[in-house]
């Protein structure tokens, strides 16, 4: 059974920085893209990030190039989302995902396992 759990987050002023994790277990984690999608209350979930098996090619939302990094280490089968230089719009509860569709990475309906969640709130 697959299980992804999130940490990092927390409040950071704005121009600050945060670095999440997510370690997966279940499924081998490097056949998978992995993705980074966040959520405000009434709002849809969104596409943040993802990065594929290997960790050469990465995806990013317009709203955060530049500022975030995702990557990935096979090894320990956890995923990172690097996030500086942050906003006050990037407050949101932010979730990793597996991948199940490579073609749909900035789609949540690409993906089948999810982890609960971790807030990141950003002070202005």
């Amino acid at each position: 059974q697959d299980q992804l759990v999130e940490s990092g987050g927390g409040l950071v002023q704005a121009g600050g920085s945060l670095r999440l994790s997510c370690a997966a277990s279940g499924r081998p984690f490097s056949a998978y893209t992995m993705g980074w999608f966040r959520q405000v209350p009434g709002a849809e979930r969104e596409f943040v990030a993802a990065v594929n098996w290997n960790g050469d090619t990465t995806y990013y939302a317009d709203s955060v190039k530049g500022r975030f990094t995702i990557s990935r280490d096979n090894v320990k089968n956890t995923v990172y989302l690097q996030m500086n230089s942050l906003k006050a719009e990037d407050t949101a509860v932010y979730y990793c995902a597996r991948n199940s569709r490579p073609r749909s990475y900035d789609s949540r309906w690409g993906y089948d396992s999810w982890g609960q969640g971790t807030q990141v709130t950003v002070s202005s």
